[in-house]
């Protein structure tokens, strides 16, 4: 009995060590998702001054469709998966393959598949899906700038290659709702989306204006490709402080359990020791009967 009581001291006691470490993995998800709330704001920012300048400078050219950002004549379709680095986010992971397979599904031409996060390639490895390439995804705020410019590096290496004409990122996103998955066209870039706005001065100008055009293009794709991974950053930590929640909940379930039986067992204890003094108190009487 007491063999058995003492195992189960010893697993309620690894369930509340357990429990700290659920705890200390849940206050770091939030303090990351905090971060990169407002870190997104600043890159939001970004994107709006080169998308403003992006419109005065389409009034600086010939009225005709600019040129995308890298002229190609490739046919492959490059999907993007931006997935987690790290574990403890539930299906995270699994949501977004779940929409990049539809993706490669519909593709009526050649597609490929690049993923950001070891998770995501052990997870889409896992599914046979065949990965052209893989970079780790960011496991801090202050890394997601480096992995931005990583991608974008890889991205147009494959582009002046002429291996693909089309990009599309996949990624998470958090929401009061659940997880979002957003599905972001990001070659060829669409001009379209920048209204021509006259600037209230003329400006100075070091460049021709269609050189210009497509340099405040590549910064306006690298903008989307840093805001890409942030969202992801913090919808994975999002992610995780559900996971740990729920983590959380199924270890004060076990914690409840697990002291009902020692309580039990102690019980039984006490009552065996209880009995077993009485029967000894009886038999030492009868022997001096």
């Amino acid at each position: 009995m007491s063999d058995q009581l003492g195992e189960v001291e010893h697993r309620l006691e690894g369930v509340d060590q357990f429990s700290s470490v659920v705890s200390a993995i849940r206050g770091i998800a939030a303090v990351r998702l905090n971060e990169a709330q407002e870190r997104l704001k600043g890159i939001a920012s970004y994107a709006g001054t080169v998308g403003e300048a992006i419109s005065e400078a389409l009034v600086l050219i010939p009225p005709h469709a600019p040129a995308p950002v890298s002229s190609t004549s490739g046919e492959a379709h490059l999907f993007v998966m931006i997935c987690s680095e790290q574990g403890f986010v539930g299906g995270f992971n699994m949501r977004i393959l779940d929409t990049v397979e539809e993706l490669l599904a519909a593709e009526a031409n050649e597609s490929e598949l690049f993923v950001i996060g070891n998770r995501g390639g052990a997870a889409a490895a896992e599914r046979n899906l065949a990965i052209s390439g893989t970079l780790p995804m960011a496991s801090h705020g202050d890394e997601v700038m480096t992995q931005a410019n990583r991608l974008a590096e890889e991205l147009y290496r494959r582009l002046e290659s002429r291996k693909v004409d089309r990009i599309t990122l996949v990624h998470a996103a958090p929401g009061q709702a659940g997880q979002n998955i957003i599905q972001r066209p990001l070659i060829p870039f669409d001009f379209q989306r920048f209204p021509p706005a006259a600037p209230t001065e003329p400006p100075i100008l070091n460049l021709p204006p269609q050189d210009l055009l497509e340099a405040l293009a590549q910064e306006y794709v690298f903008a989307e490709i840093c805001e890409a991974i942030m969202l992801s950053y913090a919808a994975e930590n999002e992610a995780r402080m559900y996971a740990m929640l729920s983590a959380r909940s199924n270890i004060d379930r076990r914690h409840d359990e697990l002291t009902a039986l020692t309580r039990r067992l102690r019980q039984e204890q006490i009552t065996s020791e209880v009995v077993e003094l009485a029967v000894g108190a009886e038999a030492s009487f009868g022997e001096h009967r």
